[in-house]
């Protein structure tokens, strides 16, 4: 006996109710669409390790407090690096293959500003009165970087210095760049955090490392180099030869300079522009001679000066005369004084072996009448204290958390102390910050924290029809005509200007959450969740249904969506 079904089907109808939850649609799939968070080129790219694109986000959301707060997660001076950095950031920056690459350190600058001035309190908890205790030698970027994140770590900090107050070749820095105030007020509200200071305390005159080792379970070395690298001209130098990161300091002590109408200043990194600069502001005929070129910021090489390309930019505005390409012959003394330096061109050429050489070409030189020479060519460290760490090397050797060495696995060492550090305050940021991770990890026993080097999200990979072009917000800038004292060339953006240029960001690599693949996705395989999931997203595939079409991925603005083989 058969039973008649009693299901009605319309004319329109093929399939009854339910059939569709019951064939899954996915089974066709050959491929399928993943949620693949890469970095972004200017959080690749940044030597503190800062996430730009998480502080834009939260900018851009109306929430500068929180975007400070992820900030200075990473970076704890951001009103100082704000300023100072080169901020290859913009160098990688997706957006300046569309338009204008974001102004990033403006940004960075102005939430650390506005950090000091509205008195943000540090996201830091108070550390347990047993917590292990841990030395921080040098107070600069390096040392104070290390002092908060293990400060945040749980850990009790003293840091040490030798000078009365802490920041290190910060103060060297002139006004007109990196304000003074700024840099007291930063790091005062940064040692305000519970960190321990111990002024003109010296290493090797006040304590030794011995007996450090025994009283800390962990030391940071991070002394700077502020002592001079030798210089001589076939083995002349004049008797009152001042060397350029002393000058800086004496204007930064004492506010004078010593009398001089003209001077060369010899070496192409910020110390060198830094004083070249100073001079000018103090009335005298600068020139700066250097073997490398001036940098073309559109292509940049390795031959470039070392200094950052908008203080060289400001630095021949203001009438300062750089020399490229040219070395110093020799010294023309008038019994021990200077009265002038011969100076010739010089090219990089390969030998018999194709290894580059610097040559002169005779039949070049050229006469300088200069009354002063001032090398800024570098500094090393003051060993002291430290003799057996070095081993006669001129900077520390260590591994990429800091480690000095595996025989001793509680010497960690960074900042311009550290062999190939690249000089800037954000590369010594970023060492401090690795190092008291590590340490941290280390005295708990646990596995060191990994380094993220996944290959940053190219611009290729963007969908530009989602996106508007806009321009970029500039910091004001002094006029030329009136940079006659220590007041501030660069202005800073307002609360306007930085949202505005938050919203330009592309959040490259991360999800937007602009429901483009939950409006799109043509068999609803795409749920929406309440609340972000721990790949930062708040869709779920529903892979039961979802053919692998790939049209998530292709309209995914930012290259958060990637497709892959089955």
């Amino acid at each position: 006996m058969t039973t008649k079904s009693t299901l009605k089907l319309t004319r329109g109808c093929y399939a009854g109710p339910g059939t569709t939850i019951g064939y899954k649609t996915g089974s066709w799939r050959i491929q399928r669409p993943e949620h693949n968070h890469r970095p972004a080129p200017c959080h690749a790219a940044c030597p503190a390790g800062e996430d730009p694109q998480a502080y834009l986000a939260l900018l851009d959301e109306g929430k500068p407090r929180e975007a400070w707060e992820s900030l200075v997660s990473v970076n704890p001076m951001p009103a100082i690096t704000g300023r100072v950095c080169p901020h290859p950031c913009e160098s990688g920056c997706n957006r300046g293959e569309y338009d204008d690459p974001l102004a990033i350190h403006s940004i960075e600058r102005f939430l650390g500003d506005e950090a000091i001035a509205k008195n943000w309190a540090y996201p830091v908890t108070d550390v347990p009165t047993d917590a292990a205790r841990v030395a921080v030698i040098g107070a600069g970027p390096a040392g104070l970087s290390a002092a908060y994140h293990l400060h945040r770590q749980g850990l009790q900090v003293t840091v040490f210095d030798e000078h009365s107050e802490a920041g290190g070749t910060l103060f060297t820095i002139p006004d007109y760049r990196l304000p003074s105030d700024i840099v007291r007020k930063e790091i005062t509200r940064l040692l305000d955090t519970g960190i321990d200071f111990k002024a003109s305390h010296k290493l090797g005159r006040d304590h030794d490392l011995e007996d450090l080792q025994q009283e800390y379970s962990a030391i940071f070395l991070a002394p700077g180099v502020m002592k001079s690298s030798d210089w001589n001209v076939d083995g002349v130098t004049p008797r009152d030869l001042h060397q350029g990161l002393h000058l800086l300091k004496q204007w930064s002590d004492v506010g004078s300079l010593p009398e001089m109408k003209s001077a060369a200043v010899i070496g192409g990194g910020n110390t060198a522009i830094d004083i070249a600069r100073l001079l000018r502001r103090n009335g005298v005929d600068t020139h700066i001679v250097i073997h490398s070129n001036l940098p073309d910021p559109a292509h940049p090489t390795a031959e470039d000066m070392r200094a950052i390309p908008r203080e060289i930019e400001q630095a021949l505005e203001e009438g300062v005369q750089i020399h490229d390409h040219h070395g110093v012959k020799r010294l023309i003394l008038r019994g021990e004084k200077l009265t002038g330096i011969e100076i010739v061109r010089m090219r990089k050429l390969p030998d018999e072996q194709g290894r580059l050489h610097r040559v002169a070409f005779e039949g070049t030189e050229s006469i300088l009448h200069v009354d002063q020479v001032i090398p800024a060519i570098g500094q090393v460290i003051d060993a002291e204290g430290m003799q057996s760490l070095l081993d006669g090397s001129r900077h520390f050797k260590v591994n990429e958390y800091g480690l000095l060495n595996d025989k001793q696995p509680t010497l960690y060492a960074g900042g311009d102390a550290i062999e190939g550090n690249g000089g800037t305050v954000t590369e010594a940021v970023g060492n401090g910050r690795v190092a008291a991770l590590a340490m941290a990890a280390t005295l708990r026993e646990q596995t060191l924290p990994t380094l993220d080097k996944s290959e940053a999200i190219a611009f290729k990979n963007l969908n530009m029809e989602y996106f508007e072009p806009a321009n970029r917000a500039e910091q004001a800038i002094l006029p030329v005509a009136e940079r006659i004292d220590e007041a501030e060339i660069e202005r800073g953006l307002s609360s306007q200007q930085a949202e505005h240029e938050a919203s330009r960001c592309f959040a490259c690599g991360n999800c937007l959450r602009c429901d483009n693949c939950w409006t799109l996705c043509p068999d609803s395989a795409v749920l929406k969740t309440d609340e972000t999931l721990d790949d930062g997203s708040h869709y779920v595939f529903d892979y039961d249904f979802c053919k692998g079409c790939g049209l998530c991925a292709v309209e995914c603005p930012t290259g958060y969506i990637s497709i892959v083989g089955e």
